[in-house]
Parts: C-alpha cells; sequence; structure tokens
C-alpha cells in the first residue's frame, strides 16, 4: 500500500482528488469526521460529495477528545466549569485550531447543550490554541488526549472531561461531559471509503481484510496507544454512522450560525 498524502482545504483536496479516481478498488480515501460530516454543512460549492462520490468499507478508529482548562481556572469539573460560564456569559474564550474544526463544533455543541455562552477564538493550527490556553490568553480548549497529555502531568492544564459516549479506555478516571450535560458527545473518526461505482465484491473484500487487520492485537494495541479506539465496520453500518454524524454537526453548525469564509 502506498500512501499519498494530499494536504489542503481540510482534507477536501484529497478528497477531491480520490472522488476522481478509477474506481477499480486500487485508490481508496482514508476519510475524517471534517471530511464526510464537517465540510459538508459548512463549505459551499465543495468539489466531492461524500454520499454520492464514496462507497464506504469500514470505520478504523474513533477518538474521544479531552476537556482542558487552564491551571488557573477556578473549575474542577464540568459542573464548576458550566456554573462559571453562566454567571459570566461570554467572558470565557475557549481555543481551537480554526473555524469550523472539530475543537470548534465541540465547543458549540458545549454552549447550545449546557446553556452557555462561551467565545471561541480561532488559531492556525491546534498546538498553538494549545499553548494560549496553558498561558491564560483563552481558558479552555477541547483537544487530543495526545497533544495535551504531557501538559496535562505537569500541571500545566487541568483535565475535565472526556468527549465521547463512554469513558476513553485510556483516560478512565475522566467522566464524560455527557455525565453532567446528557446528549453531549463529538468524537472524531476515520474510516477508509472507495470512489463511487467500485465494484460490490471488491468493497465487500476490503472490509472483510480491514476488519480482519483491525482485530489483531498489535495494531489494536498500536491504535489504543494514540488515545484513539479500534474499529471495524461493515459497509452498511460505516454508511450509517456517516450519516448520523453528519446529521449531529450540521445541526450545530447551523444553529451556532458557523460560516467558513470563501
Amino acid at each position: 500500500m502506498i500512501v499519498d498524502n494530499r494536504p489542503g482545504a481540510a482534507g477536501a483536496l484529497g478528497a477531491d482528488i480520490a472522488a476522481r479516481s478509477p474506481a477499480d478498488g486500487y485508490t481508496l480515501l482514508l476519510t475524517t469526521t471534517t471530511i464526510y460530516a464537517i465540510l459538508p454543512s459548512l463549505k459551499k460549492g465543495l468539489p466531492y460529495d461524500p454520499e454520492r462520490d464514496f462507497v464506504p468499507i469500514s470505520r478504523i478508529a474513533t477518538s474521544a477528545n479531552v476537556l482542558v482548562v487552564n491551571a488557573s481556572l477556578p473549575a474542577k469539573s464540568v459542573a464548576e466549569l458550566v456554573q462559571l460560564a453562566k454567571s459570566k456569559p461570554g467572558a470565557i474564550n475557549y481555543a481551537s485550531a480554526g473555524i469550523g474544526s472539530p475543537a470548534h463544533l465541540a465547543g458549540e455543541m458545549l454552549n447550545l447543550l449546557a446553556g452557555i455562552k462561551m467565545t471561541h477564538v480561532p488559531y492556525k493550527g491546534a498546538a498553538p490554541a494549545l499553548l494560549d490556553v496553558i498561558a491564560g490568553n483563552a481558558q479552555l480548549i477541547i483537544t487530543s488526549p495526545i497533544a495535551a497529555g504531557a501538559h496535562m502531568n505537569a500541571g500545566r492544564v487541568r483535565a475535565l472531561a472526556t468527549t465521547g459516549a463512554e469513558r476513553n479506555p485510556s483516560l478512565p478516571q475522566l467522566p464524560t461531559i455527557a455525565e453532567t450535560v446528557p446528549g453531549y458527545e463529538i468524537s472524531q473518526s476515520w474510516g477508509v471509503v472507495a470512489p463511487a461505482g467500485t465494484p460490490a465484491p471488491v468493497i465487500q473484500r476490503l472490509s472483510s481484510e480491514i476488519v480482519k487487520a483491525m482485530s489483531q492485537a498489535e495494531l489494536k494495541e498500536r491504535v489504543l496507544n494514540t488515545g484513539a479506539i479500534p474499529a471495524g465496520d461493515t459497509p452498511p453500518a460505516f454508511a450509517a454512522f456517516m450519516s448520523r454524524e453528519r446529521a449531529r454537526l450540521a445541526d450545530v453548525i447551523a444553529k451556532s450560525g458557523i460560516v467558513l469564509a470563501d
């Protein structure tokens, strides 16, 4: 297998190239939550359609993020954070890697479901956003456990909760946000899709091989070490999963009024 990295436009460039590739099973796309669920509701004139242009093969991993706050913020739980935000509408700044990023949507989902108003501060990437939370220029960020881990261990930021439906196996001591704010769930997922028109027998073969690979102990351990949870889906199950995520995140985008500049 040859990996052909095509960065640009939050993954839309690579997705467009894959969508226009021969439907013979030899060109596949490693799709992400941003590619299949966020950009379709956020960007006009997207060069691909995630449902029309691709055939799902299998999900491979899902990762819940972690909500961390500046160490000086007087909130040691999600409940205390919500109470603080309600007492000072707009005064708490949450950082993200940019407008329309998963961290941006995660913060807006918390605003909507908790009935609070935090102010979004976009950065040019997750690293500078996290550094500004450490410096106290922003009060919190929802980011990956790997990115925040060393800072959490050193006490530079305080972890309050994770964002998945269930507790993260890598951070079992942390509650989920949903334990305080019912209905809250946002994770990042990765999966494999093929150009539309790829023969069904090819899709089934690829799916079964991916599921088999993701069940191997060595690979599962490598995925878990990144903070993600291994997954393996049938094509219909992966299609249903992507459809649900698109609908959920489209609702957050619409209710929050998030607009991506052209």
